[in-house]
């Protein structure tokens, strides 16, 4: 059986493109957990899914919990639990909508966009140290790197479109 490498993953030949989509996946694993810290620092600490669900309700304002679930890639029993955490906590309002009396939209609440705020602030200035302890060099070649990576990403045709 092959040894493996950090997060389970079997080691690739260090010069093909297995091996660099390793070394990717090991630095957005590095990333989410930054980001995943930076988030705790917070002055309200949300679990990673309550923090989805207010960027998910950020992004698409008014949705109601089946748009949330269908977003959050979760069943509507979940999602209706976790609006009722981030409500209590006076992150989220749930509102009758105005077309429909029985549909319920779900907006956040001006305290729920201070802490997205105050969490991508704190992302932001992690993120920040990490970068201005690589050498010039290296930041440029990082960031010719996500461009290019980027700009393939987009070539790339989507799974669903074909």
């Amino acid at each position: 059986m092959a040894a493996h490498g950090e997060a389970g993953r079997i080691p690739a030949r260090a010069d093909g493109t297995d091996a660099v989509a390793g070394r990717i996946a090991d630095a957005v694993d590095g990333l989410a957990d930054l980001w995943t810290t930076a988030a705790t620092e917070a002055s309200v600490r949300l679990s990673p899914h309550q923090l989805r669900a207010l960027h998910a309700l950020e992004a698409t304002p008014g949705a109601n919990l089946t748009m949330l679930a269908d977003r959050l890639e979760a069943g509507l029993p979940t999602v209706s639990r976790l609006c009722d955490r981030l409500e209590a906590a006076g992150l989220l309002l749930r509102e009758a909508a105005a077309h429909n009396r029985r549909e319920i939209q779900l907006r956040l609440t001006a305290h729920g966009r201070d802490v997205l705020a105050e969490v991508a602030e704190l992302r932001s200035r992690a993120l920040t140290e990490v970068v201005r302890g690589m050498e010039p060099d290296d930041r440029a070649a990082l960031e010719r790197g996500l461009r290019a990576f980027v700009a393939a990403r987009r070539q790339r045709p989507s799974a669903e479109g074909g």
